[in-house]
């Protein structure tokens, strides 16, 4: 494993930009330890929701997280208002970094994270391999 800091400027789709740097690696698998920042707006599906729901005014990421894969991210923030309310859920694109956006990324090139369809849940799951041998149990 080894890390990948990124600092995305304003004016960024945050999950968009997560995925072009992970993408661009030569395996492109990791996971998102942290993050912090600003965004002038967020598309956040909140949970048992169907749809995202647009938030319109300034934000403040308090956490993020969650897996990139070839297939692209899952990613989890917490956000909150200019009035201190907290709101979270899954990040859609269309989250647009403010001021800034700062991203510790773990790349796992030992690994192959997948996502495929689960029918327990009905969700594109996450898989994890190792490159060499089959998924892990």
């Amino acid at each position: 494993m080894h890390t990948l800091p990124l600092r995305l400027p304003p004016g960024c789709d945050l999950r968009r930009e997560i995925e072009r740097a992970v993408g661009a690696l030569p395996e492109p698998s990791a996971f998102v330890l942290s993050g912090i920042g600003s965004l002038a707006e967020a598309s956040i599906r909140f949970a048992g929701a169907e749809s995202p729901t647009l938030l319109t005014e300034p934000l403040e990421v308090l956490s993020l997280a969650g897996s990139v894969s070839a297939q692209g991210a899952h990613l989890h923030a917490a956000v909150s208002t200019a009035g201190g309310s907290v709101l979270g859920g899954h990040l859609g694109y269309g989250c647009v970094v403010r001021t800034t956006a700062e991203v510790l990324v773990a790349v796992l090139p030992e690994w192959k994270l997948s996502r495929e369809h689960d029918p327990a849940s009905g969700y594109e799951e996450l898989v994890v391999a190792r490159h060499q041998d089959g998924p892990l149990a």
